[in-house]
């Protein structure tokens, strides 16, 4: 039997929201299926349902009737009854697509602290839990993972056994020596037959020029670009002491340096770098957030969903 949500000390006071706990202390405590349910059940107990209506499966509600309206929707009870004109309206099953991108490479999994989860961790937790949001909400969700290949392709769909079959797709191999981040955007953007949303997770350790040229690519199909950077608070703050040895994960490069003496340099470098990241997506009309691993579910998770809101 799975172990329940964490409950608040209090008890007096209502459960604590599972999107907004430690993440390392919420993944300890289930798979990755039940902690995304957690995380998703917490962070729509403040929402709403969505206002758009569709024709569907869902009832929500009548209107009067307007010419060019299908006549199979027509409530023809309500016509003989009221002597009025009535069309059933439904919440629709699919609002929108989306394609998740995962960057499943060697320098994703990694951590500064066994006390945080790594790269890679956090960012499998944050992938089932938007794809449970988007799913939940009627949108058709597919997943790309890539390392130094194409690890997996799922087209969008919007069923609930889309959902498991990304779960497991998130167990599968990776960890690869390279970052094929320009063809798995791609891939994406391909799997997205109308303007939708294409959401990349990644630490960012790319060639920017392919980058660039992929986001392009799915600018240019119509789609809503989200690039959430996942970092790890060392990676911010440098909070290493002593000597140390700094490697390229994904090569064979290696430094042995003082940290103290490189601290400011190595400060001044990611500030610089994040900013350059954030100007270039800008001028493609892509979004672009830091998240950094410590951080809890329900940042990133506001993130996509913000996305999601701003699609017609």
């Amino acid at each position: 039997m799975p172990p329940r949500p964490p409950q608040s000390n209090s008890p007096s006071s209502a459960p604590t929201r599972a999107d907004l706990i430690d993440p390392a202390s919420l993944a300890s405590l289930g798979r990755i299926e039940i902690v995304a349910r957690w995380v998703v059940d917490g962070f729509l107990s403040g929402l709403h349902r969505s206002p758009k209506k569709g024709f569907s499966v869902e009832f929500a509600e009548f209107r009067p009737y307007q010419t060019g309206d299908d006549l199979r929707f027509i409530d023809w009870k309500v016509v003989a009854r009221a002597d009025k004109w009535m069309v059933k309206q439904f919440e629709e099953e699919t609002n929108t697509r989306a394609a998740l991108v995962l960057d499943v490479s060697r320098s994703m999994d990694w951590s500064g602290s066994p006390e945080r989860l790594t790269k890679l961790q956090y960012a499998e937790q944050v992938i089932a839990a938007i794809a449970l949001l988007l799913i939940r909400q009627r949108d058709a969700v597919g997943l790309v993972r890539y390392d130094d290949r194409l690890r997996t392709v799922l087209p969008p769909k919007a069923r609930t056994m889309q959902w498991r079959r990304i779960v497991r797709s998130l167990e599968e191999e990776g960890a690869g020596s390279d970052s094929r981040m320009a063809e798995g955007v791609q891939q994406a953007a391909k799997l997205i037959r109308r303007p939708g949303m294409v959401i990349l997770i990644s630490d960012l350790l790319v060639d920017q020029e392919q980058m660039e040229q992929a986001l392009r690519v799915a600018r240019a199909a119509g789609h809503q670009v989200t690039v959430l950077h996942v970092m790890d608070p060392s990676e911010l703050e440098l909070d290493t002491r002593g000597e140390a040895i700094f490697y390229d994960p994904e090569g064979t490069l290696e430094v042995t340096a003082t940290v103290s003496d490189v601290r400011q340099a190595y400060s001044k470098t990611v500030i610089h770098a994040l900013e350059e990241w954030r100007v270039k997506l800008a001028a493609l009309g892509a979004g672009y957030e830091v998240v950094r691993t410590d951080s809890p579910f329900g940042v990133p998770l506001r993130k996509a969903f913000a996305l999601r809101q701003r699609l017609p």
